[in-house]
């Protein structure tokens, strides 16, 4: 059996962009994933990061067909699930269920919560019975820090970590094999937001899943991932462990990504140099040619819009796509936080 669960070979995504009211006319595409290949390893957490727009969320709904692809294949547990019928896919969504950003909005108000950790059940045919569903439901309350006997309450009555519980119960009440967490914590207090994220790690170690967290904050990827996908504008253009990421990074943009995380250390900050890539992210309607951070790039030479660089070992289990990596030297300059 292969040691990767997901295995995503040149996906691609395309949002069409239509003219007209009753005869719909194609004028443009959003490129939202642009050919897309990686593996999750079984039992491994990868992190997925980037700026605003770049795919991570779409890729995450690609992986579990909430969105159907333009092209490319998507194999889950050793089967192809790319062009399986929704209405045969009900036995792949039980081992996939994805945590969601908002949890005032993923959660539904007219619902008590053990009416929503039990939907799965009911759904999938598990724990017949309203007793031995109850039983399971509160179970599930417990594991993940709920008052079980608050069973009965609705959404409205619980903070925003607590509703965040609400929906990683959920996405357990299955036992799926992968758990996708879209930025589960963006919209949690800080402090709430730790406790949700060792949460996550609790569980992962005692249940044996494996996750995918799409996350902006670079810290919390450090924290909780074995190894980094790095996006930009629909495309991965670094791949490498957790620590060989942050030690060394070989992409420019990852660098400057990097750099940009705050430094509880005046003096670590002050040596850091601060790279802020020129201009805006261009449209996803027109990106740019062969490498696509290039015009952006202060490494940037005549190559880099004429070749667009293929994603290939840079050392130590880095895969990156860059025609001028960072050296040793220019990366330590951006990563003065490897130590903190």
């Amino acid at each position: 059996m292969s040691d990767a669960l997901v295995e995503v070979r040149n996906l691609i995504k395309h949002f069409p962009i239509t003219r007209g009211i009753i005869f719909q006319k194609q004028i443009a595409a959003v490129h939202a994933v642009d050919d897309v290949s990686f593996d999750v390893i079984r039992g491994e957490s990868l992190g997925i990061v980037g700026e605003t727009g770049c795919g991570k969320s779409t890729t995450a709904r690609l992986i579990t067909r909430l969105l159907e692809p333009t092209s490319g294949t998507i194999r889950f547990d050793g089967q192809d699930i790319t062009d399986v019928p929704r209405r045969k896919f009900k036995p792949y969504r039980r081992q996939m269920q994805m945590i969601f950003q908002d949890p005032y909005s993923s959660l539904n108000p007219r619902k008590t919560v053990g009416a929503i950790i039990a939907q799965p059940f009911a759904i999938h045919g598990l724990e017949e019975g309203k007793g031995q569903r109850r039983r399971a439901v509160q179970e599930l309350m417990e594991k993940v820090g709920l008052n079980p006997e608050h069973y009965n309450r609705y959404p409205h009555e619980f903070s925003g970590g607590q509703r965040q519980r609400i929906g990683v119960a959920r996405a357990l009440a299955l036992r799926p094999k992968l758990i996708i967490a879209d930025e589960p914590v963006s919209a949690l207090d800080v402090s709430i937001q730790a406790q949700i994220l060792n949460l996550l790690r609790d569980l992962q170690q005692d249940l044996g899943l494996t996750l995918v967290l799409i996350a902006h904050d670079l810290s919390v990827v450090r924290h909780m991932c074995d190894r980094v996908a790095v996006m930009y504008l629909g495309k991965i253009v670094e791949l490498a462990s957790s620590d060989a990421l942050y030690e060394h990074p070989r992409h420019p943009y990852t660098g400057a990504l990097l750099s940009a995380v705050p430094v509880p250390d005046p003096e670590l900050a002050a040596r850091r140099r601060r790279e802020v890539p020129a201009g805006d992210v261009p449209s996803p309607t027109n990106p740019p040619p062969a490498c696509r951070f290039h015009p952006r790039c202060p490494k940037a030479q005549a190559v880099c819009s004429e070749v667009e660089p293929p994603l290939e070992t840079k050392g130590q289990g880095t895969i990156a796509a860059c025609h001028f990596p960072l050296t040793h030297e220019e990366a330590a300059e951006r990563v003065a936080t490897a130590s903190v």
